[in-house]
């Protein structure tokens, strides 16, 4: 699938979760944007990376970061574009293969799939985390820089 694609489906999703999650409705285009940088950052990371957990921290880290931005521009609060953008990331696929095997009783293999689902939901809220913290600081900086003793 082209990047072109997955951005436009990725979009969708986030959009329609903003819906889902009875986010404003001017915010609706801004959720999606989110989603769909979220999910380009992790989509061009794993192209050229394979590692998906290291994928998922990108992708989750420019989530929030560019819901720090929206947050900031639209005065609204960062978790309405946040948890809509961050929807494409969830590891559903691995949590419900995990499931799946411990129905089929292949144990082995569903505890592989629990630790990829474990592993890539800690590096969403590390992203999420590490964004946060950077553009904390970041602010800080900036507003250090217009408040100077005399």
């Amino acid at each position: 699938m082209t990047f072109v694609l997955q951005g436009i489906i990725s979009f969708i999703a986030a959009a329609a979760f903003g819906v889902i999650f009875n986010a404003p409705k001017k915010s609706l285009i801004y959720c999606g944007l989110v989603g769909m940088v979220g999910w380009l950052v992790f989509s061009m990371m794993r192209y050229y990376n394979d590692d998906p957990i290291v994928s998922t921290f990108a992708g989750a880290f420019s989530i929030a970061f560019v819901a720090h931005i929206m947050a900031k521009k639209f005065k609204m609060p960062m978790i309405i574009f946040s948890v809509a953008g961050i929807i494409p990331l969830v590891p559903g696929g691995s949590a419900y293969n995990a499931m799946r095997n411990v129905v089929e009783e292949d144990y082995g293999t569903a505890v592989e799939y629990a630790a990829l689902a474990l592993m890539i939901s800690g590096a969403v809220a590390m992203g999420l985390v590490f964004a946060e913290i950077i553009t904390q600081i970041w602010l800080q900086t900036l507003r250090k820089k217009k408040v100077k003793p005399s």
